[in-house]
C-alpha cells in the first residue's frame, strides 16, 4: 500500500487579522506615500468643467421658456394646474372661514386618531389665528394639500411598480437614494428655471423631495405581503387584479399609512424651505424674518408650523390604528360639512384682528437680554459667542485643516479602508467611486469644508444623544419627560432650527453645526433609547444573576446586543446632520451649502447643481462607511 499523499494545511489568519487587515495596511502605506509622493488637493487634469454645457442649459431654458412648444403645452399646462388647485384650495378654507376650519380640524382628528387629539388640533388652529398668522397658515396648508396629494399619487404609482417588478425595483432603488440624498435647495434651481419663481416651482420642488418616501414604503408594504396568503388568493382563482385589491394593499396598509405620514412631514419641510422660491405662507415669514434677524417674527411664523406638523404627524399616524364603518365616515364628513357651512354663514373668513396675541416685541426684548447677558456677558465660562468662537477655532479649524491638507489618494484610501472595514469590496469600491467623483466635479476643497462640519456635529450628536438615550432607557421617568420635548423637536422643520441658533450664535459654521446638532438629536435618541429597551430581558437577568453592575449591563450586554439600533442611529445621524448643514449655507456655513445657496439665488446651474451632485456623492460616501455590509461566506 501507498500512503496517501495530503495536501498541506495552509494556516489561516485569525479573525481578527482578516477583519482589520485594511487598516493595518493602511498604517503601513500612508505614511509611506507621504514620505514618497507629497502631499496635494485634487489635480486639476482630473477634474471635469462643467460650467459651460451646465450654463448653456441654462441659457437655452431662459430663452425658450416662453415660446418653445414644450413649454407651453407641457410645462405650462402643469403650472396652469398647479396654480388652479392651489387656488381653489385656498378659496374654500377661506370661504369655510376660521370657525369652519378650526371645527372642520377638530372633527377630522377627532375621527381619525381621537378625542384628544381632536382638542389638540383645535388649540393648535386657534393658536394660529392669536399669533396673526391665520391667512399665511392657510396659504400652506392650501399648498400642502395640493403638494401631498401629488406626492402620494406619484409615490404610490412608483412604490407599485416597484412591489410588483424585480427589474423596476431595482432600477427605482439608485434613483429614490438619490432623491432622497440630495439636500433640499437643489432641487429648487431646476424647478425655478423652468417654471420660474413662484407657487408651481413650490409645490413641483415639494412633490419632487416628498414622493421617496411614499414609494419606498409602499414597495416596502407590498414586497413583505405574506406568502402564504398570496398562495391562498391565488389557489381560489383570483386574478392578479384581484389579489393586488384584495390582497397584497390591505396587507400594506401600515406601510400605506405611514408612507402618507412621512410624505407630510417633508412635504411640509420642504414647503417652508421653498419660500425662497416664492411659495408664501408661512415660510415666508421664517425667511423674511431670518433674513433680518428677528427672532420675534420668526417665532411667530415658527410656532404655527411646529403646530401644523404636529397635528398632521398625529393625525396620519392615528390613522394607522383606526378603522370605522362606511356609515361612520359618512357621519364624520357630514359633520365636518355641516362645520364648515356654518363657519361660512357666521360672517367670519379671517381670525378677528382683536383676538391677535402680538409676541414678537417681548421675543426680542428677551432676546436682546440672551444677547446681552449670554452672547458675550457670562463670567468664567464666557457667552454663547465665545463657545462658537472655541468650537470653530479648536475643532472646526483643525478638522477641516487635517481634511485639505491630507493627499487626495491617502484620502480616498482611508475612505476604502474604512468601507472595506466594515462592508465587502463592492462597498469600498462605491464609496472610494464617490468620493472621486467630487473630485472629478472641481469641489474637492469646498466638499472637504462641508466633511468636517458634518463630522463635528455627528461627534457632537452621537455623544449627546447616546448619553441622553441611555438614561431614558434606564429610567422610565426621563422618558416620559424627554417625549413631549423630542416630539416638538422631530416634527420641527428644519428651516426652523436656524432661528435660535442665529440669536444665540450668530453667524458662521459653528451655528450650521448647532442647529445640525438639535435637528439629529431626537431621531439619534428616539432610535438609541428603543434599541437598548428591546435588549432580551433575560440576557439582563443573567448578568445581573452574575453579579454585574448596572455599567458592566450596559457596556457587555445591552450596548452589543442594540448594535443594529446603534448603527441604524450614526446613519441617521449622518443623513440629518448633512441635510442642515447644507441649509447653514443661509447663515454663514460656507463650503457646499454656500454654492447651492448662491447658485439658487443668482440662477446659476453650473454651480448649484454641481455643489449638489457633490452633496450626494458625500451623502453616499459617508452612507458606505457607517452602515455595515452583510459578507458573503
Amino acid at each position: 500500500m501507498t500512503a496517501a499523499v495530503t495536501a498541506p494545511v495552509q494556516p489561516r489568519l485569525p479573525a481578527a487579522a482578516r477583519r482589520y487587515w485594511p487598516l493595518g495596511a493602511l498604517l503601513v502605506l500612508l505614511p509611506a506615500g507621504l514620505l514618497l509622493a507629497g502631499g496635494g488637493s485634487w489635480p486639476a487634469a482630473l477634474s471635469a468643467d462643467l460650467s459651460g454645457p451646465l450654463g448653456s442649459a441654462s441659457d437655452w431654458i431662459i430663452d425658450n421658456r416662453d415660446s418653445h412648444p414644450l413649454f407651453l403645452y407641457f410645462f405650462g399646462h402643469i403650472s396652469n394646474a398647479v396654480v388652479l388647485s392651489v387656488r381653489g384650495v385656498y378659496l374654500v378654507l377661506l370661504a369655510a372661514g376660521w370657525a369652519g376650519v378650526t371645527a372642520a380640524a377638530g372633527i377630522l382628528a377627532w375621527r381619525v386618531a381621537g378625542r384628544r387629539l381632536g382638542l389638540t388640533a383645535v388649540a393648535a388652529f386657534a393658536v394660529c389665528g392669536l399669533l396673526g398668522m391665520w391667512v399665511p397658515t392657510m396659504q400652506t396648508l392650501a399648498l400642502m394639500v395640493v403638494a401631498v396629494a401629488a406626492s402620494v399619487a406619484l409615490g404610490a404609482l412608483l412604490g407599485l411598480a416597484a412591489g410588483l417588478s424585480d427589474r423596476t425595483y431595482r432600477a427605482l432603488r439608485p434613483v429614490l437614494d438619490t432623491m432622497q440624498v440630495l439636500p433640499a435647495f437643489a432641487y429648487l434651481l431646476p424647478v425655478v428655471l423652468v417654471f420660474g419663481i413662484g407657487v408651481p416651482a413650490a409645490v413641483l420642488a415639494t412633490v419632487v423631495y416628498a414622493a421617496p418616501p411614499m414609494a419606498r414604503l409602499t414597495a416596502l408594504g407590498l414586497r413583505g405581503a405574506d406568502p402564504g396568503v398570496l398562495e391562498a388568493s391565488a389557489s381560489l382563482g383570483a386574478t392578479g387584479r384581484q389579489r393586488l385589491l384584495t390582497t397584497r394593499i390591505p396587507l400594506a396598509r401600515k406601510e400605506l399609512l405611514l408612507g402618507v405620514n412621512q410624505s407630510i412631514m417633508m412635504a411640509l419641510s420642504m414647503a417652508v424651505i421653498a419660500s425662497v422660491i416664492g411659495a408664501g405662507g408661512l415660510g415666508d415669514r421664517v425667511y423674511q424674518a431670518l433674513a433680518s434677524v428677528d427672532v420675534g417674527a420668526a417665532l411667530a411664523a415658527g410656532i404655527p408650523i411646529v403646530l401644523l406638523a404636529i397635528v398632521l404627524d398625529r393625525t396620519a399616524t392615528g390613522a394607522r390604528s383606526r378603522t370605522g364603518s362606511a356609515r361612520g365616515r359618512f357621519a364624520w364628513a357630514a359633520a365636518v360639512v355641516a362645520a364648515a357651512v356654518t363657519g361660512r354663514l357666521s360672517g367670519g373668513l379671517s381670525w378677528p384682528e382683536a383676538w391677535h396675541i402680538g409676541i414678537a416685541e417681548p421675543v426680542n426684548r428677551a432676546v436682546d437680554w440672551m444677547t446681552a447677558h449670554l452672547y458675550s456677558g457670562v463670567p468664567v465660562v464666557g457667552g454663547t459667542a465665545d463657545w462658537a468662537a472655541h468650537f470653530t477655532g479648536w475643532v472646526l479649524d483643525p478638522v477641516r485643516a487635517g481634511l485639505q491638507a491630507l493627499p487626495w489618494w491617502a484620502l480616498l484610501l482611508l475612505v476604502g479602508a474604512l468601507a472595506l472595514l466594515v462592508g465587502t469590496v463592492r462597498t469600498a469600491l462605491t464609496a472610494v467611486a464617490a468620493m472621486a467623483a467630487i473630485g472629478v466635479l472641481g469641489v474637492w476643497d469646498a466638499s472637504l469644508d462641508t466633511l468636517s462640519q458634518v463630522l463635528a456635529a455627528v461627534a457632537v450628536t452621537l455623544v449627546l444623544g447616546f448619553a441622553i438615550a441611555i438614561a431614558a432607557a434606564r429610567s422610565t421617568r426621563v422618558e416620559r419627560v424627554l417625549r413631549p420635548v423630542l416630539d416638538v423637536f422631530q416634527t420641527m422643520p428644519q428651516f426652523v432650527y436656524l432661528i435660535p441658533v442665529v440669536a444665540l450664535f450668530g453667524v458662521g459654521r459653528a451655528p450650521a453645526v448647532a442647529a445640525a446638532v438639535v435637528y439629529a438629536l431626537p431621531a439619534v435618541v428616539r432610535i438609541t433609547t428603543q434599541g437598548l429597551r428591546g435588549v432580551d430581558p433575560v440576557a439582563l437577568e443573567s448578568a445581573r444573576s452574575l453579579g454585574a453592575s448596572g455599567w458592566q449591563q450596559l457596556r457587555q450586554v445591552q450596548l452589543p446586543l442594540a448594535r443594529p439600533a446603534l448603527l441604524l442611529a450614526v446613519n441617521q445621524a449622518v443623513v440629518l446632520v448633512l441635510a442642515v448643514v447644507i441649509i447653514g449655507g443661509l447663515v454663514g456655513g460656507g463650503a457646499l451649502g454656500y454654492d447651492v445657496v448662491f447658485g439658487l439665488a443668482q440662477g446659476d446651474l453650473a454651480t448649484g447643481l454641481v455643489a449638489g451632485a457633490a452633496i450626494v456623492c458625500l451623502g453616499l460616501m459617508l452612507d458606505r462607511v457607517t452602515q455595515p455590509t452583510r459578507k458573503e461566506t
